[in-house]
Order: C-alpha cells, then structure tokens, then sequence
C-alpha cells in the first residue's frame, strides 16, 4: 500500500505555516468557493430559469434551474477522488491551488455566457452551463476536504475542533458577500438591468478573490502530518482504494453524519429563497405569467409567503450571521464535550426544528425571520465541528481522500436533492410546508444514528496516525 511521492520540501529555512497564515489560507480559499457557489444558487432562483429555460412554466423552470445546480453535486463525488488521490500523494498545498483555480475559472466563465433566448444558443447555453456547474462541484469537491486539512494539521494539541472552525467560516462569510452584491444591485437596477447583466457581476467579481485567495496558498508549506506520511514511506499507491479497502466503516459514518447539516442548510438558503418571494396571491401569479406570454394553470399554483425579494435576501442575511457567530462558538464547545456527544445535542435539536418547521415557514415573515435564525443557528452548530470530526476519522496517508468522500458523498444524499425534495413536498402540501420539514427531521434522525455508531474522534492520534 506504499509508495514514494515526488514532495517539494520546504528550503532550508523556509519557516512554518504561521498561525495567521493558516487561518487566512483556509479562510479565503472557502470564502471564495462558497460565494461562488452561493453566486449560482441565488441567480438559479432569480433569473436563471428566465435566462436559459425561457420556454418552461413557471415552476418546470425552476425545477430545471435546480437541476442544473444539483450537476455539481455529483461532479462532488468525482472531485473528491481526484483531488483526493493528489492530496494524498503529492501533498495538499498543490491540490489546494488547483482546486481553487477550477472554481474560479469556471465561475467567471459563467459569467460571460450568453442567454438561451441568443441566437444560435437556445439549446448550447443549458449545456455550457451543465458544464461549467460540473467544473465548480468538481472543485468544491476537493476544496472542503483540502481547506479543514490546512487547518487541523496545523493546529496545536487539543485546539483541532477551534482551529477547524477556520475553513467553516468560509461559508457564511461568503454567503454574505454574495448577497449583499445581489440586494445591492437590487437596490440601484431595474429588473431588466439585472436580468440583462446585472446578475453577471458576482461571477465576475469572483476572479479578484480567487488571485487573493491564489497568492495566499502559495506561500504554504506542507503539513507535518503529510511530511511524516512520506518519511514513513506510507504514502498511499491508489488512495481511493485503501480508503474503502480499510476505512468504508468510517466513509459510510462521515457521510451519515454530515447528512443532516447539508438538508438544513439547503432547505434554509435554496428552498425558503424561492418558498419566501414567490407570491401567495393567485391573481399575481397569473398576471405575470400572462406577461410573460406563458398559459396559467391555476390547478398548479402553490401559494409562497409573498415576501419581497429584497427584503427576503435580507433575512437571510441576517440568519448567516447567526451561523458565523455559532460556526466560531461550536469548535470550543466541541472540543470541550466532544464532538460526538455535542452533536447529538444538536442533531436532536435539528429534529425538533424540522418538526416545528410549518409554525415558523408559513405564517408571516415575522415568523419566517424567527425560522431563519434558529436554522441558521442550528447551521453554525453543527458545521462548525466537521471539518474536526471528519478528517479524525481517517489516518494521515488517506486523510484527504477519505473526509473529501464522505462529505461529498453526503452531498449527492442531503444537498442535491434538497431544493428538489423541498419544492415537490411544498406543491404536494398545496402550500403548506409541513412535510418539508418531515424531510429535515427524517434526516436529523438518520445522522442521529450514524453519531450513535461512532466512537468518539476527539483524542484520537492525529499528526501520528499513518495506517499500514
């Protein structure tokens, strides 16, 4: 199972990752991968069903737009295996720009593509943006896995939970930046303005971050962890198979874990954006699709909160917040209790807010708010300790491939297919949300029992644990 790897070492003297480094590293590389990611789920509810499924209903362009933002998440899987076999062979720093740089072509690339309703690119621009969705899953699959690495292989001893915390605040923060460009320019554009290129700036923008993000990265040095893997001789031929060879136990449990976490998240971003500003009034719906020159079926309506766009990405806003703030506050807290005992805690919560989902998503926006925050909430405290629990899963020589697997694997069950789920269980309900939050608690049931499972990760051997 051992092999030799062409590592750079550092130059003499080159000194250590410093602390300011690590954090920044695995600090901006997240941000940038989750505010372009953000940047295409608000544009795939705002106007990408207009811009590339012009010839759809209503809500089959929604549903369209949707699936092509469920693409990336099974370009995940592929990415986590290849950045995967590279971060455990040749070392993370590499894989780590690599992985970078593909988010941030790709995004920017979208930015330039022509609508469907162009001449000549009704059916191309669907496919070319299938494509560049692909290329941004496959990226954000070895991104994660790569950024909590940077961070938990450099932390000092018992601080892995608090340092892993580092990488996690990438996404709220990133979800913040993007939407705030997008209530921005929903302040000073008129509708045609954004649709026709207002919705473009995100994506561009993207590329300033990502040569931040770049410079950054490339002053790392490799992790002791990584080095100990080579001076050892134990760097993995074929990662993917030693992973399920001797580790699918802990590939099946990390998956199940994390479970929970991606359908709350998703189905507080994605789903309430399009559940909280779609009208609740029959005969507006009607008159916009008369407008749009499109047949109403009143028999498919499904009334929303009717909340304006606005103001809903404003809530929204403020419920990342509170999934900062609780992001940064669950690593001591995991690491004080463990990161198994205190995510059952939450996990049951989860339950208990899936359960009670319809009292808050259905009566009014004051509700709605109260909604947002406790989720998000529940976000910030049950992401912040992943990028600890499972990277403490795997040893050092399939470290990387490992935990990018299962927490991308527990994307193609939990991500993908949220918004989807989400959406048919609102139309079945005729409008109440009930059942979609049977969906988040069936959920928080099932990563209740992975956690149950699974032993406790937080004094396991880390920086010395290099398997045969």
């Amino acid at each position: 199972m051992s092999t030799t790897s062409a590592v750079t070492e550092p130059s003499a003297g080159q000194a250590a990752n410093t602390k300011g480094r690590v954090i920044f590293s695995s600090l901006i590389g997240t941000t940038v991968e989750f505010f372009d990611f953000y940047a295409y789920a608000t544009a795939s509810v705002l106007v990408f069903p207009k811009l590339f499924f012009p010839n759809a209903s209503d809500i089959n362009a929604i549903l369209s737009s949707f699936a092509i933002f469920g693409v990336a998440f099974i370009a995940r899987p592929v990415g986590s295996i290849l950045f995967g076999h590279f971060g455990d062979r040749l070392g993370r720093k590499g894989t780590l720009v690599a992985s970078l740089l593909t988010m941030g072509v790709a995004t920017f690339l979208i930015g330039l593509l022509p609508p469907a309703t162009t001449p000549g690119w009704m059916v191309l621009a669907p496919l070319v943006l299938v494509v560049l969705r692909f290329l941004q899953g496959l990226a954000l699959g070895g991104e994660w896995s790569g950024a909590a690495l940077l961070a938990t292989e450099n932390a000092p001893a018992n601080k892995r939970a608090v340092w892993g915390t580092f990488p996690q605040l990438g996404a709220p923060i990133g979800f913040i930046i993007a939407n705030v460009m997008y209530v921005v320019m929903n302040s000073f554009l008129t509708t045609a303005q954004f649709e026709a290129w207002g919705w473009r700036i995100p994506f561009l923008f993207s590329i300033v971050m990502v040569a931040i993000g770049l410079y950054v990265r490339l002053k790392l040095v490799e992790s002791t962890s990584f080095k100990k893997v080579v001076e050892e001789e134990k760097v993995a031929k074929v990662p993917l198979a030693a992973t399920f060879k001797y580790h699918w136990r802990e590939v099946i449990a990390g998956t199940f874990i994390m479970l929970a976490t991606y359908v709350l998240f998703y189905l507080t971003t994605s789903f309430t954006l399009t559940y909280g500003t779609a009208t609740d009034k029959v005969e507006v719906a009607k008159a916009a699709a008369e407008k749009a020159g499109k047949t109403f079926d009143a028999a498919s309506f499904v009334p929303g909160l009717g909340i304006d766009r606005g103001l809903f990405l404003w809530m929204l806003i403020i419920g990342v917040v509170f999934f900062g703030i609780f992001t940064v506050l669950s690593g001591p807290l995991a690491e004080k209790y463990g990161r198994r005992k205190f995510l059952l805690w939450v996990t049951g919560l989860i339950f208990v807010f899936g359960l009670a989902w319809g009292l808050m998503f259905g009566p009014g926006t004051g509700a709605a708010m109260v909604g947002l925050i406790v989720g998000f909430t529940l976000m910030g405290s049950t992401f912040g300790p992943m990028a600890a629990i499972l990277p403490e899963l795997f040893p050092a020589n399939v470290r990387y491939t490992g935990s990018a697997i299962a927490y991308n694997l527990s994307s193609v069950l939990g991500a993908a297919p949220a918004s989807f789920v989400a959406i048919a269980l609102w139309q079945f309900g005729k409008g109440s949300t009930v059942w979609v939050g049977v969906y988040l608690a069936a959920a928080a049931v099932l990563t209740f029992v992975a956690l149950l499972l699974t032993k406790e990760t937080r004094d396991r051997k880390f920086e010395d644990n290099v398997s045969a």
